[in-house]
């Protein structure tokens, strides 16, 4: 086994309280997180036809051998899946993610990862200490929030509230001692109750959001898993991780939104834009585990604590609206009171959208069309906020249709096909909020539709979006052409090495084969080096870095870099490709079982009957300028406006389909696909099911 693994995968089938140990060997050539959770869910979920909240369902939590490390951005995520309460028309097999300490504990405590099966006859908690496995009670636990949860588990694991100091886990002298409390993941109270929207909550803000795993702990009668650990992760080479921890600290901005060198003063140089804590609260930036960007913050106040980015924004327009442009601590307490009840922050940015229009069109409020009493009134304040957010948690008011899930509501409220088609309800595809433009940011947008839900990923829409934007809106002169950009980004994007259009988001670009390329190799790009090795994907891909030479980013040298000095083993970067690529197709598999077909994969009607408006799905979409190769040369364009069409989206898939070696007419994969990757026994499988695709 190489090193960087704890070598042992925690199996813990609650129907019968038996825990058992996996070597992590038997799959290790899955790299870690989402390949080993793939080939784990693959092996273990006997019915993979089955609802999120049947016993059969299996969730994994999974580290990789970067986890525990001085690894940056890759020592601190732990990736978590299962078959999710969330999408569109059908929960699909889905991931979610996090970042804190979670991962680090696990694998001081001796495990690569989690795999839970079955469903408890109680409500009961996981307590893992090093390599003490107990099922705890929960009954007291089940109707408390997320931080109260937390704050009882660590004082039941070590006898009292941590202080701080050392603590000796046994009485024995080598029993393990350390001043770290322990790391819980926990759902809020009751999730069982608004599920779809459920997450799973570490520390103050950590948290795994899309997918409502929170929702799938609780029908397994889970509430949360404890580990604590004193050991340590024994990596191949110390010299060179140092060393290359070091030289990634030359490129120690990358994907920083605050980083002034990028030529447009960050993100605080743009018309609009404030801070998300209000004026006069002190704050630091904190991290994840062996992080060296840090973007979560700490304040003085405690108010908003290890939360970013649409963790606040999900409310503070709202508040900056009723309070004449100012931040107050509306958002901030907001913001909190979502984490401690364990919400998904970003279907209640959907929602404020979705509700504000139908107040505008006057069908909603008491003794309307949509009856309700909530204080529509008191709009963009704290107490609107909570009354919110307790009416989803304890089913009270539109909040139980809410806690259905978005789409559900809009079904039960017989608006769904209305408000897709307008856009008012702006859930862009599987029945998730839009996030990025589909029609302008088209690789995000194709990414989501060709998996199981939104993409979250930025490798490019820091740089094609965000950086190109912000040149546009400051009128400062760009970092480096269009033409540059493109010639770095095609350089590093091996093996398409030889395409030179790949970042072309022109009219006729965003419908081509180079884009066809991109979502593909962003597709397997992700699947392992983010998502099993555990990469941030805010710091990686690193393309365009001004601190890198001749503006280039660290990638692709950074992340074989890392995984060699740490595992020992020499891997190229191509080679980590072709593993996110069998990934990729196991996970495909995986749905097309579960029913998905081409038809399915179509994005909701606004996507192609609207304009791309900036502004619209995120409070922070600023006008769309983006690269694009017209008239025999590049340049930045602004492509606000643009909508998909449809006929040459179904095209585009094609093209798609066939780069990826899948049946055009289905979408399934084919057995020459699947067993060019080594996955023989998955082909067998679509095959006796009967939805294996034709060559």
């Amino acid at each position: 086994m190489a090193k960087g693994y704890a070598g042992k995968i925690l199996k813990i089938d609650l129907t019968t309280k038996k825990v058992e140990e996996i070597p992590t060997s038997k799959y290790e050539a899955w790299g870690g997180g989402h390949g080993i959770g793939s080939a784990l869910f693959w092996d273990l979920c006997e019915d993979k036809t089955v609802d999120g909240t049947n016993p059969k369902n299996v969730v994994t939590i999974m580290t990789s051998p970067l986890s525990g490390t001085l690894t940056p951005g890759g020592g601190g995520r732990t990736e978590v899946q299962g078959i999710g309460l969330q999408s569109s028309p059908r929960g699909w097999f889905t991931r979610s993610n996090f970042g804190g300490r979670f991962s680090t504990q696990l694998k001081y405590a001796g495990w690569d990862g989690i795999v839970i099966l079955g469903k408890s006859d109680k409500q009961v908690w996981i307590n893992i200490v090093n390599g003490k496995v107990t099922l705890e009670d929960a009954t007291s636990l089940w109707g408390l929030d997320t931080w109260e949860t937390q704050k009882r588990i660590r004082a039941s694991v070590l006898g009292s509230e941590p202080t701080g100091d050392w603590d000796s886990l046994s009485g024995r002298r080598d029993g393990g001692r350390t001043t770290q409390r322990p790391a819980v993941l926990t759902s809020g109270p009751n999730a069982e109750k608004f599920g779809p929207m459920a997450a799973l909550v570490h520390d103050g803000g950590h948290g795994a959001g899309q997918g409502g795993f929170g929702g799938v702990f609780a029908s397994k009668n889970l509430k949360a898993v404890s580990v604590l650990g004193t050991g340590g992760v024994e990596v191949a080479d110390p010299n060179a991780l140092v060393e290359a921890r070091l030289w990634l600290m030359g490129y120690a901005t990358a994907g920083n939104m605050d980083a002034p060198d990028l030529g447009a003063r960050g993100l605080a140089s743009i018309p609009g834009y404030t801070s998300a804590y209000p004026d006069g609260v002190a704050a630091r930036p904190a991290g994840c585990a062996a992080c060296v960007r840090n973007c979560p913050g700490r304040t003085a106040t405690g108010e908003g604590n290890d939360s970013m980015c649409v963790d606040f924004s999900w409310y503070q327009a709202h508040v900056k609206k009723a309070n004449q442009g100012k931040i107050t601590d509306a958002s901030v307490k907001a913001t909190d009171r979502a984490q401690q009840l364990g919400l998904n922050v970003y279907p209640l940015l959907a929602l404020l959208q979705w509700l504000g229009n139908l107040l505008k069109e006057g069908v909603l409020g008491q003794g309307k069309e949509i009856d309700s009493n909530l204080p529509f009134d008191k709009w963009g304040s704290t107490e609107f906020a909570y009354a919110l957010l307790g009416a989803i948690v304890n089913q009270t008011d539109i909040g139980a249709d809410i806690a259905l899930g978005l789409w559900q509501c809009a079904q039960k409220w017989g608006r769904l096909e209305k408000d897709l088609g307008t856009g008012i309800l702006p859930l862009q595809e599987w029945g998730y909020p839009h996030h990025y433009d589909a029609r302008t940011e088209v690789e995000w947008g194709y990414g989501s539709l060709m998996g199981d839900r939104d993409i979250n990923e930025h490798s490019f829409n820091w740089i094609c979006y965000w950086t190109v934007t912000m040149w546009a809106t400051t009128g400062l002169k760009p970092l480096v052409s269009a033409e540059r950009m493109a010639e770095i980004f095609t350089k590093k994007m091996v093996p398409y090495s030889d395409e030179p259009k790949l970042i072309d988001y022109s009219d006729e670009g965003i419908y081509s084969e180079a884009m066809a390329k991109l979502v593909a190799w962003h597709r397997h790009y992700t699947r392992y080096y983010t998502q099993a090795l555990g990469y941030c994907d805010w710091m990686f891909a690193d393309f365009l870095n001004p601190y890198g030479p001749d503006n280039e980013g660290a990638t692709p040298l950074a992340e074989p870099k890392f995984f060699t000095a740490v595992t020992g083993k020499a891997q190229t970067f191509e080679e980590g490709i072709e593993i996110g690529r069998k990934i990729w197709n196991l996970d495909r598999a995986i749905w097309v079982l579960q029913g998905r077909t081409r038809d399915m994969e179509v994005f909701a009607g606004y996507n192609y009957d609207t304009g791309a408006m900036p502004g619209q799905g995120t409070l922070y979409e600023l006008p769309y300028s983006m690269p694009v190769f017209e008239n025999g040369g590049w340049s930045y364009k602004s492509v606000a406006g643009r909508k998909l069409d449809r006929a040459k989206v179904e095209d585009w898939k094609t093209k798609f389909y066939t780069l990826e070696g899948w049946d055009t007419k289905t979408g399934w994969p084919t057995r020459a696909t699947l067993e060019k990757l080594n996955l023989k026994n998955v082909a067998d499988a679509l095959e006796a099911a009967k939805k294996l695709g034709s060559a």
